[in-house]
């Protein structure tokens, strides 16, 4: 039990160290992650559509 009592205590020590992002930063970097997602769910969806119609017109 001892153990476990000196883990956590590390643990808050250690997230006390943490360097947390600010909302600004937050809301930021998610709209970034957003917009490549979205980016790339569209080429994927191109390329899908023409492989599609290739493998249609290659198989008939």
């Amino acid at each position: 039990m001892q153990n476990v009592k000196t883990f956590l205590e590390s643990v808050k020590i250690e997230l006390g160290k943490v360097t947390w992002p600010t909302r600004k930063e937050t809301v930021a970097t998610t709209g970034v992650v957003v917009v490549i997602i979205f980016l790339i769910s569209i080429y994927l969806g191109a390329c899908d559509i023409v492989l599609a119609k290739l493998m249609r017109l290659i198989l008939g």
